[in-house]
This record gives C-alpha cells, sequence and structure tokens, in this order.
C-alpha cells in the first residue's frame, strides 16, 4: 500500500499544481471572479474579482488518484459520489453568483435540499451496509457503541454539520485549505492507529493522501496573497469528504476534537444569530470566528497562523485521546 499511497498523493499534487496556474487566466477572461459580501471586513473589498471555483482543479487531482490507485469497493464509490455530490451543489452555488451575479447564489432552501440529497444517501449507506452500521468508536471506552435506529437521525444531522462547518471556515487566504491539510494528516494516523482495531480499509488511507496531495498543491497558489479562491465547489466538496471519512470508518465522534476549528466557527455564527435575535445586540464583532479576530485588528496572516495552530494542538490532542 505504502508506494499507491505515496503515487496517489504525488499525482493529484502534480495535476493541481500544474493545472490551477493554468486556468486562473481562463477563470478571469470568463470573468469567475469572488463576489465579496457587501456586509463582510472591509479589508476584503481588495479581494472582489480574484478567481474562484478552483476547487474544481482539487476535484480533478483526487478523481485521477482514485482512478489509478484506490480500489474500486463500494465504500470508496459512495465515498467518492458523496464527496462530488456536494461539490456539485457547491458548483452551482458558485455558478448563480459568477454567472448570474446574484451575490448569495442559491438559495438557503436550495442548498440544503442539495446537501440533504447526499447526506442522507451517506447515512442510510453506513447504516445498512458499513462496518460499523449503526455503530460508533468510542475511544477513550475503547470499544464500539451501538445507537439502533437513532443512528440515522444523528448522522445525518452531523453529515449536514461538518459539510457546512467546513465550508464557513473558507472566508480567508489559505485557512480552509490548510485547516483541512492538517485534519486530514492528523486523521490519517488517528485510522493507522485504530487499522486493526476496528478494521479500518486501506481505501481510506489511499483517499486521504490524494486528498492531501491535492490541497497541498492548492494551497500553493490560495495562500495569502490569494491567486485563486475553491469557492463553494471547493469546501463542500472538501466537507463532503471530511464527513464521508467520519462516518464510512464509524469514528465521527472524533470530530468536535480534530476538527474544533470547524466547530469553532460553525458554534460562533450559530450564537450570534441567536443572541442577536434574542438580544438585538452581537457577541462577536462578526462572524464566522475568523472576521472577530480580523476585526480586533489582527492580520490576516496572523488570523491564519493562529488558527493552523489550534487545528494542530486539537488534531495531536485527539491523537492521544486515541493512544491512551
Amino acid at each position: 500500500m505504502t508506494v499507491r499511497l505515496i503515487l496517489s498523493m504525488l499525482v493529484s499534487f502534480a495535476l493541481v499544481y500544474f493545472i490551477t496556474p493554468v486556468i486562473i487566466p481562463h477563470l478571469r477572461k470568463l470573468k469567475f471572479g469572488q463576489i465579496v459580501r457587501e456586509e463582510g471586513p472591509e479589508t476584503h473589498k481588495a479581494k472582489s474579482g480574484t478567481p474562484t471555483m478552483g476547487g474544481v482543479a482539487i476535484l480533478a487531482g483526487v478523481m485521477l488518484s482514485y482512478i489509478f490507485f484506490v480500489e474500486k469497493s463500494l465504500d470508496s464509490v459512495v465515498f467518492i459520489v458523496v464527496t462530488l455530490g456536494f461539490g456539485s451543489v457547491g458548483f452551482i452555488d458558485d455558478y448563480i453568483k459568477v454567472v448570474k451575479k446574484r451575490n448569495l447564489g442559491l438559495r438557503a432552501y436550495q442548498k440544503l435540499i442539495g446537501q440533504f440529497v447526499f447526506a442522507l444517501a451517506l447515512t442510510v449507506y453506513q447504516y445498512q451496509f458499513g462496518v460499523l452500521k449503526d455503530a460508533i468508536y468510542l475511544p477513550l471506552f475503547k470499544q464500539v457503541f451501538n445507537l439502533g435506529w437513532f443512528y440515522l437521525p444523528f448522522a445525518f444531522v452531523v453529515v449536514v454539520g461538518i459539510v457546512n462547518s467546513v465550508n464557513l471556515t473558507d472566508g480567508l487566504d489559505g485557512l480552509a485549505s490548510g485547516v483541512t491539510i492538517i485534519y486530514f494528516s492528523c486523521y490519517f494516523l488517528i485510522l493507522l492507529v485504530l487499522k486493526d482495531t476496528i478494521g479500518i480499509d486501506n481505501i481510506y488511507f489511499l483517499l486521504t493522501g490524494a486528498l492531501l496531495g491535492a490541497l497541498g498543491a492548492f494551497l500553493c497558489y490560495n495562500k495569502f496573497p490569494a491567486k485563486i479562491f475553491m469557492g463553494d465547489v471547493g469546501s463542500l466538496a472538501i466537507g463532503g469528504a471530511v464527513a464521508s471519512l467520519s462516518i464510512l470508518t464509524g469514528t465521527f465522534i472524533l470530530f468536535p476534537v480534530v476538527g474544533l476549528v470547524y466547530l469553532a466557527e460553525t458554534m460562533s455564527v450559530v450564537l450570534q444569530v441567536l443572541y442577536y435575535k434574542k438580544t438585538g445586540r452581537r457577541i462577536f464583532l462578526m462572524s464566522p470566528l475568523h472576521h472577530h479576530f480580523e476585526q480586533k485588528g489582527l492580520k490576516e496572516t496572523q488570523v491564519v497562523k493562529g488558527f493552523l495552530k489550534a487545528s494542530l494542538a486539537f488534531g495531536l490532542l485527539a491523537l492521544i485521546l486515541v493512544l491512551i
């Protein structure tokens, strides 16, 4: 598997690294530029027009590695279909934003319907055919816990939550791609530790390697100052991959620790909305959380570095919890 893993990472990295600078001028020519929200930070106005929808390159890299190096089992097919499915919802959303010039893209209910379809498909598949089916692995107790029929609604909510938390994190240059690289790297090590305990298939290591390669290459162009953004086609697809990896391996109980940055971004939005509706005041200067720190006076690069350090710290903490 080691050779296939290395090749999977290298091929996805190479494709994304070489194809991204080629598509950037084409995206500019087509005027597929980022539309910055009016209510966003003032410093982000300069980003308007930066080519977006770069997530297509990430998906291309992952797909190429999948075709050549990953075993075509039911689990791997579901993983790829769900990842592409969420990415397709993001693609439609981006298309409406940049081509139709409708700032908000798909309406909230339209985007949720699309997400619900693939979230339901993933959870039903796992419930019926997955290795752990209706069970989740509890690392501190080193045992599997069966949820019964409650697994379906619980896992469904988890999938939608994970996908949108990754989407919300994509707001600063290199933030979502950087945090996700750390997330997948730590999760790779966690699955390696649990491989024999709960029977982790080699396909998950190969798919994770392909994602790491693609994201690593994309970060070369997405880091500050970003030459291209991944768009919703990228962030929702990555969210779908994160959710698929968590659900199909029965380890999604670890997400709040490994993905604490994602969770913090989501909770900042939820708390902000609920508190504002109740009191008319705000908890944060702006949400998601990364914008709050920008409004506090931190530079964009400082915020990203801080979030990356936090992501690494909690990823390693999750690894320690699994090893204990």
